[in-house]
């Protein structure tokens, strides 16, 4: 798995992270750029996070911190600033247990100076495979070419 500093996130997206992270907010990366934290070849454009509850108020605080607002009456929620425009707020993932069973196995990446929480590849590609959109089926190859070397490697 990767450290995280490889991984092209803004200075705002690191501070929201960040504020996020202090105040213990139970949340976790999902999707395509969970995959990529863990070595997957692919490519995503947003940061899709995962929350027990987005009425947690540590986002709108973490938002601030970050120089941007929690967009809570937005439909889908959102995060507005600069640079805060790639997160995407999740409040279901498909073909996924409930968000605290699948949080009691997430992986810790760290991130600078704190942490944050993984969905790990294999049940990124069981949300994935679940959704059946066309965007999650052209990104499945790369999500088993993972999975399979992070197997042969001894990695979870």
């Amino acid at each position: 798995m990767r450290d995280g500093t490889d991984f092209p996130l803004s200075e705002a997206e690191i501070a929201f992270l960040r504020a996020l992270a202090r105040a213990e907010s139970r949340f976790l990366v999902v999707g395509v750029g969970a995959a990529v934290l863990q070595g997957a070849d692919a490519v995503t454009q947003d940061l899709d996070l995962w929350f027990r509850s987005l009425g947690d108020p540590a986002i709108a605080a973490a938002a601030r911190v970050a120089g941007g607002v929690f967009a809570a009456r937005s439909n889908p929620p959102m995060i507005a600033g600069k640079d805060l425009d790639r997160i995407d707020l999740v409040v279901h993932c498909d073909g996924l247990k409930s968000f605290d069973a699948e949080y009691r196995h997430a992986l810790d990446l760290p991130l600078r100076d704190f942490s944050v929480k993984l969905l790990p590849l294999e049940r990124v590609l069981a949300s994935k495979q679940a959704a059946g959109r066309p965007k999650d089926m052209a990104v499945l190859e790369a999500l088993r070419a993972a999975l399979a070397a992070r197997r042969a490697a001894g990695r979870r």
